[in-house]
């Protein structure tokens, strides 16, 4: 106890047995408030260690700051990006259409120079070279006098929701899925068809199947070996996944090929779904050991019928990507409806 508090104790004890406490002086000094272990990066470290992706930009679109997020989403890390322009296309934003947004279409520039601040959907190019979905935000920074000084853009992966992480680890434990994509193998695509047949003709459920080929992928093997033909497997799967709805379904049929079930109720909504991964597979590439790697693909679909059984199906968008494949690949084909 402190000597100092103690005699005042006695001495209150000597005085009344119910001494009240001893309040301290006016003047007493205010306890300290403990200090911020982070001192003035509090902020910084709470940026820092964001799950979503985090950069600015200043007035140059020079970017200055590239969170732990960022480095995560995108596999760039900051002293690959820090210092560098963001219209030197790293990330090579793209719409849904291929449409580049770095030049002219850059959500970012835009909100710098009118202030507004904006929420897009786009498909950003991984350092590994395969498409990844994201949602992005952007707000402009001001300073006191509120002068816009720069830009800030926040960036969440929008390729997966818990749920679907969950079934795809359950799917795998089950040995339903590819154990070189991830995906969903035949196994398992067999199943989910036979079951949007069923709800079709039960509930009215419409949908549509693709089958997507790989263009020239033999010619991968026979350049650039088994392991850049895995490679450009996976990249492939993982740009095919990122341009499809949440509530379709992407498999790997076998060999280069592909099988998607898209939630589609006419021709016109297949064809978009058809052309997205067409356009997004175009604008990716696989690195590895000093080699860029593009490939192409033809998609074939079909619209499903009531009277359709999953062979008539397949074997009907099976043709229409073979139609693509003989009309220079690269395309697509949708097969008239029966």
């Amino acid at each position: 106890m402190n000597p100092r508090i103690a005699r005042v104790h006695r001495r209150s004890d000597r005085s009344s047995p119910t001494a009240p406490p001893i309040a301290a002086p006016d003047d007493a000094p205010a306890a300290p408030i403990p200090s911020n272990p982070f001192g003035a990066d509090l902020h910084k470290v709470i940026v820092d260690n964001m799950a979503d992706g985090v950069y600015y930009v200043d007035t140059e679109r020079t970017l200055t700051y590239w969170n732990l997020g960022a480095e995560r989403i995108s596999g760039y890390s900051a002293a690959q990006i820090v210092g560098r322009h963001c219209y030197d296309n790293i990330l090579a934003h793209v719409d849904d259409q291929g449409r580049s947004l770095c030049h002219s279409l850059c959500p970012l520039a835009a909100t710098m120079l009118d202030g507004e601040p904006r929420e897009v959907s786009v498909w950003l190019r991984h350092v590994g070279g395969y498409r990844k979905p994201v949602r992005l935000r952007t707000a402009p920074v001001r300073d006191a006098t509120g002068t816009i000084v720069g830009g800030v853009e926040v960036f969440s992966d929008a390729s997966a929701v818990v749920q679907a992480v969950e079934d795809a680890n359950r799917a795998r434990r089950d040995a339903l899925t590819d154990e070189l994509t991830g995906l969903p193998n035949r196994r398992m695509f067999d199943a989910a068809l036979s079951g949007r047949l069923e709800n079709l003709g039960r509930y009215g459920w419409h949908f549509g199947l693709l089958i997507v080929d790989i263009d020239h992928f033999k010619k991968v093997n026979d350049l650039h070996g088994h392991a850049t033909g895995d490679a450009v497997l996976e990249a492939v799967g993982a740009t095919i996944q990122g341009a499809v709805r949440a509530g379709d379904v992407v498999a790997r049929w076998g060999g280069e090929e592909f099988a998607v079930l898209v939630e589609a109720s006419d021709d016109p909504g297949l064809r978009e779904t058809a052309e997205r991964i067409r356009v997004l597979v175009a604008q990716s590439e696989v690195r590895r050991e000093g080699v860029s790697v593009v490939v192409r693909v033809s998609v074939g679909g079909a619209l499903a019928a009531t009277i359709d059984t999953p062979e008539s199906l397949f074997a009907r968008a099976d043709g229409a990507m073979y139609a693509a494949k003989h009309a220079g690949r690269n395309r697509i084909e949708i097969a008239e409806l029966i």
